[in-house]
């Protein structure tokens, strides 16, 4: 006997599916949420595109924090942008690459690797200016989204290669051809960009440890 009864259902639409999926991925949700929110209102207060306007939102600038022990802008720096473009750029590979981490390793693990690695690549980032005594101002969710990427390569790592629709060769890929575009740039944060990449590469290994599976 066949079953009509599902004939004149349309099939799911792939923009449906990725919102449906979305659900599941509350914290990622949230911080993509901020950085746009904190976007807003520094383009509302003045502009994105101004240094010092930013370093008064909390960008991070080495004299402020060596002289000044301004430490919270390790923090505060990761959820500012130079302008719209910088922002959708880091926007855009975090929803695609954060919501399949946060999917596999779970809502606390995946804030602790974006929180901690991103404060990490800014940390990184500050040691290197005081080393290489450059002086700029550096803001940006980067280094936190490449710590994404970081933890995101060990996970599919332990998963023999793949983990939803990336392989460990794509990943690799992307981090590096990032990291050769941002060499070969002027104005990127590469110390940032490296840093965050290690740092979520080793809370990776901190923190995840496969996911539990019922036997068959």
């Amino acid at each position: 006997m066949v079953d009509y009864s599902n004939w004149n259902q349309k099939p799911e639409s792939d923009f449906w599916r990725f919102l449906r999926m979305r659900k599941s991925v509350l914290m990622n949700t949230i911080m993509v949420a901020v950085n746009i929110l904190v976007f807003l209102l520094t383009e509302i207060t003045g502009s994105s595109l101004d240094s010092r306007h930013l370093v008064n939102w909390g960008a991070a600038y080495t004299p402020f924090i060596e002289q000044g022990h301004e430490y919270y802008r390790l923090f505060t720096c990761m959820f500012l942008h130079f302008g719209l473009t910088h922002l959708g750029n880091n926007m855009l590979v975090l929803v695609f690459l954060g919501d399949s981490l946060e999917r596999e390793v779970g809502r606390i693990r995946y804030l602790l690797i974006y929180l901690i690695g991103g404060i990490g690549a800014s940390y990184i980032s500050y040691y290197a200016e005081i080393r290489g005594g450059e002086m700029v101002v550096s803001a940006g969710a980067s280094g936190a989204v490449f710590a994404v990427i970081g933890a995101l390569i060990y996970v599919v790592i332990r998963n023999r290669g793949r983990v939803e629709n990336f392989t460990t060769r794509q990943l690799v890929f992307l981090a590096a051809l990032t990291l050769y575009h941002g060499y070969t740039s002027a104005g990127v944060d590469n110390a940032a960009h490296l840093g965050g990449l290690l740092c979520g590469f080793a809370l990776g290994i901190i923190l995840y440890h496969g996911k539990k599976r019922l036997p068959s």
